[in-house]
């Protein structure tokens, strides 16, 4: 019997991009079994709740698991690598948009690894056309107005226009 292969895709998609989407339908064909893992990461001040984010991310999966894909999405609020090792996986899928996010990705590989040797790191190139997409960057043009239908999905634009019109009602002045 073969051993199946768990990968865990851990971030804090605040909100999920789809350069976010991208890399989960590649990791999909990596490993048997996917494991999207949002983080609560208090510390960056996110503009969802930790359920919110993985509901959101919940719903861009349904369309993957429909095509046959072994994918979930689960929170977390410990060390990745704890989380991993919980999740039975084997390898962590890690994104690089570009050379300014490969130093601070292959240090915490390296980490990673001296945590737990077993446990290997990933990195999965984002493709051209969503390279320059970030999380912030989504939320800033959202936020003034600007239209973010390229950078995710239909759900999500929605979702984010409906939390920034409520930003400006409730907004003092």
């Amino acid at each position: 019997m073969v051993a199946s292969r768990i990968g865990v895709y851990p971030g804090t998609f605040d909100p999920v991009t789809n350069g976010h989407f991208d890399i989960i339908q590649r990791a999909c064909r990596m490993v048997d079994h996917l494991i999207v893992g949002v983080a609560s990461n208090a510390g960056k001040g996110p503009l969802y709740t930790t359920d919110e984010r993985v509901a959101l991310v919940a719903g861009e999966l349904a369309t993957l698991r429909q095509q046959g894909f072994n994918v979930e999405v689960r929170p977390f609020d410990k060390l990745l690598m704890k989380f991993a090792v919980d999740c039975g996986a084997s390898v962590i899928i890690r994104g690089l948009r570009a050379v300014s996010d490969f130093e601070y990705e292959f240090q915490m590989a390296g980490m990673n690894a001296r945590l737990n040797p077993a446990v290997d790191t990933v990195f999965l190139m984002a493709s051209d056309k969503h390279q320059f997409i970030s999380s912030r960057f989504v939320k800033e043009i959202g936020r003034l107005g600007g239209d973010i239908s390229q950078f995710v999905s239909p759900r999500v634009a929605a979702s984010l226009q409906a939390r920034f019109d409520a930003e400006r009602v409730n907004k003092p002045g």
